[in-house]
């Protein structure tokens, strides 16, 4: 009896471990939690911290309430040209309703995941069907995740998740569809280099023409004064040479023979052939050349 007891002593306390180790339970500070009873769900708000719980009668489901990250299968779409093109993204998401999460998608991550994936796919083929392949590659290419991250999050509300953020990660023509794009926008960008050059040449015709005219004015304007000051000087040596003219006819006579001949005999190398009683040589003929 003795070792009987032992062993049933030894029995009860393994059970008694086993009961309390199903007894409690933790939950992470990442994690939400739900309270099962034989299946069905008991409590909803169960939060980070230790727990206990009736073995083997009441059931504990965990889920990650981090931020998730589902990379969507590449998929071809159609644009509003009827062009493909080949559209690679990717969703992050969590799971902010346990319960609702539980009842839609049984709790399986891989089940919610399929069916995201599923949404995402077609809510990227109704963005793209509406736009050109301009319009996805550059132009709208943040308005279509943005506008799919709305709409996205009204469709898996009833799976008790939420869309953080959808992003394209890239979006590949085929070879066809990609050189036609090319082709179509070296020509775009050719007519637009087209106008910026005929606008830079009707601007620097412009300047040129205001520039030439300008000239005109100002060489006339120049001219106009040139015309004016030369003539004021001459007027002005021509009363000198009145007046001094007028006070002695002789001197001014000889002072004049005297710059005509430094003019005539500046160089060694002068040569001038005059008959000897030509006026130019009267001073040089004595004092009766002087008195004429």
């Amino acid at each position: 009896m003795g070792q009987q007891g032992k062993a049933i002593g030894l029995i009860l306390a393994l059970v008694l471990v086993v009961l309390g180790l199903n007894s409690v339970y933790t939950v992470g500070q990442w994690q939400r939690a739900i309270l099962l009873r034989l299946g069905e769900i008991m409590r909803t708000d169960v939060g980070p911290g230790l727990h206990f719980k009736i073995p083997f009668y009441n059931r504990v489901q965990k889920f990650d309430t981090r931020i998730l990250t589902l990379d969507v299968r590449p998929e071809r779409l159609f644009t509003s040209e009827k062009k493909n093109v080949i559209v690679d993204a990717f969703v992050m998401w969590r799971i902010t309703k346990p319960a609702t999460f539980y009842k839609a998608a049984s709790g399986d991550e891989q089940q919610a995941a399929a069916r995201l994936d599923q949404i995402i796919k077609n809510g990227l083929r109704d963005e793209f069907g509406v736009r050109t392949i301009q319009e996805v590659i550059s132009g709208e290419r943040s308005q279509v995740m943005d506008t799919m991250t709305r709409l996205a999050n009204k469709k898996v509300a009833s799976l008790g998740i939420s869309i953080v953020d959808v992003r394209i990660k890239q979006i590949n023509l085929p070879a066809a569809v990609s050189q036609s794009v090319f082709q179509r926008m070296k020509a775009e960008r050719e007519r637009v280099a087209r106008e910026f050059r005929a606008r830079g040449k009707e601007t620097a015709e412009r300047i040129r023409a205001g520039a030439d005219r300008q000239r005109t004015i100002i060489l006339a304007d120049a001219e106009r004064d040139a015309a004016k000051i030369r003539g004021a000087g001459d007027a002005s040596a021509t009363e000198i040479y009145a007046k001094a003219y007028s006070k002695d006819k002789s001197f001014y006579s000889f002072d004049r023979s005297l710059q005509a001949y430094r003019r005539i005999f500046s160089s060694k190398d002068s040569t001038l052939v005059l008959q000897p009683n030509s006026e130019l040589f009267r001073y040089f003929q004595g004092t009766a050349g002087a008195r004429r």
